[in-house]
């Protein structure tokens, strides 16, 4: 394929994502204008609070705009660009990291490949609202563009806390280790100058699967973080439930956990601490069942904190990890190649939810990359159980026509309230307001067909789009 070599007018078209039929699409212009300028509510991203922290100055704009973004990664390698040309060290040594110049080149080659994506919808806007560009990338262009941002990036205007408000964000939450010291954190929180909030989110997936090479440092940094001896099962809860303090202390009010599967199934004390004694000796020490059980119980003991201390518990199954093991081995994760698997919620989960379903308090929020399970179980899950949330599109699907999807098959079940709020799942700062945007129209094109059809007045239309940016996200992630 011949690279495109013309420039484009870059301009956010006013009624993008609203419906083609005049009357329909009137409806959405005024249930969008109720959210609008509504602050930002990010419960679940990937944003690094040392940068906000920090207020340090953003790098170049490939380093920025491309190379942490996944997203952007997985459809330029897809159209015959290697990662060692978009900045993804080489650990084989093979190439070296090539100047962010000639990253940003291979972008605006193959911008015509991003064409009808989501990740060109939010290109396409952070480019021309943040950094005020009015010519789609190009290969004649690239220099330009590049030299532009670049300049922008050192201005006190582009610093990260300066977005902060300039985005409208009230609410980040950012995802981290479990034996993450959250000193960024704890700065912001103590600094008069901002008034934002960014919290932290517990993330502990490594401790759940014994058959990780990585378990055993894992579970010994846990240890040594809460200074507890992990040594035995029970003395590893007891290090996760301080290290869960220690978050709450930090501001947090939510976990999250990405597992293969959403299988709940206890075990016994004793069943338990044999496996976990067993996997201490190695990978080795223990069968494929026996790892998949130790990773089930951990679920339901997950379930069972949450009951315990408040924490909201975001549920990640169904994504296969590192697909291309030879990519893994040159570039390392988050390259790309993490790939969607069917998922399954109702069998899976009905352990845990005989258990915690209907305990005061407790929040289950399910994400899927499956989104035929919307309808299927998460949706009717959600109108049933009081714990249980329907997350919103993420990923894979996290898209205008999946917002859509997702809005039919889960209001059937569950109404507006037993959902999550908008998600943006980003690394890419730049592009959260644009994200967000996107689901406000995505959400005000399916609130006006309700109107239209006379399933909905135009007033309750405008008052749940305001919830849904608002007051459900506030509920749900209790914030």
């Amino acid at each position: 394929m011949t690279p495109t070599t013309t420039t484009t007018a870059l301009a956010s078209h006013p009624d993008r994502l609203f419906p083609a039929d005049p009357g329909t699409r009137a409806v959405a212009r005024t249930v969008y204008e109720a959210v609008r300028d509504a602050p930002i509510i990010s419960p679940h991203g990937h944003v690094d609070a040392v940068r906000i922290a920090d207020d340090q100055p953003f790098p170049d704009p490939a380093a920025l705009l491309v190379t942490p973004d996944h997203y952007v990664l997985r459809l330029l390698h897809a159209n015959g660009v290697g990662l060692h040309e978009l900045g993804r060290a080489d650990l084989s040594g093979t190439h070296p990291v090539p100047p962010g110049r000639e990253v940003w080149r291979r972008l605006a080659e193959h911008w015509a490949d991003f064409a009808a994506t989501p990740v060109r919808y939010w290109f396409e806007t952070e480019l021309h609202d943040v950094f005020g560009l009015t010519e789609q990338p190009s290969a004649a262009n690239a220099d330009e563009q590049y030299d532009r941002i670049a300049t922008l990036l050192t201005t006190p205007a582009l610093r990260p806390r300066a977005l902060f408000d300039a985005f409208g964000i009230e609410v980040l939450a950012t995802t981290d280790g479990p034996t993450d010291d959250l000193a960024a954190h704890a700065r912001l929180a103590a600094d008069p100058t901002f008034t934002g909030r960014v919290l932290p989110t517990f993330r502990a997936d490594a401790v759940f699967d014994p058959s990780r090479p990585d378990w055993r440092d894992v579970v010994a940094s846990i240890g040594a973080a809460a200074g507890i001896d992990t040594g035995t099962h029970d003395g590893l809860l007891a290090a996760l439930r301080n290290r869960r303090r220690y978050f709450i202390e930090h501001g947090a009010t939510a976990t999250d956990t990405g597992v293969l599967d959403a299988g709940s199934m206890p075990l016994s004390a004793a069943e338990r601490s044999r496996i976990h004694a067993a996997a201490l000796q190695g990978p080795s020490g223990i069968t494929a069942a026996e790892a998949v059980a130790y990773r089930h119980d951990m679920l339901y003991r997950w379930a069972e904190m949450s009951v315990e201390d408040g924490l909201v518990m975001q549920l990640h199954p169904g994504v296969l990890r590192n697909h291309h093991a030879p990519t893994l081995e040159r570039f390392g994760p988050d390259t790309g190649h993490d790939l969607p698997a069917v998922g399954a919620f109702t069998e899976p989960l009905r352990p845990l939810l005989e258990a915690f379903g209907t305990a005061p308090g407790f929040h289950l929020v399910l994400f899927t990359v499956d989104e035929t399970v919307f309808s299927r179980e998460i949706g009717p899950l959600a109108g049933f159980y009081p714990a249980v949330y329907a997350g919103a599109p993420w990923w894979f699907i996290d898209t205008p026509a999946a917002i859509g999807r997702y809005r039919s098959a889960v209001t059937d079940s569950a109404g507006f309230t037993k959902t999550s709020g908008f998600i943006d799942d980003t690394r890419a700062y730049c592009s959260i307001p644009a994200r967000h945007d996107m689901a406000r129209r995505a959400d005000a094109a399916y609130l006006a067909s309700l109107v239209v059809t006379h399933q909905l007045s135009e007033e309750d239309a405008v008052h749940t789009a305001r919830r849904i940016v608002s007051d459900i996200p506030r509920a749900t992630f209790k914030l």
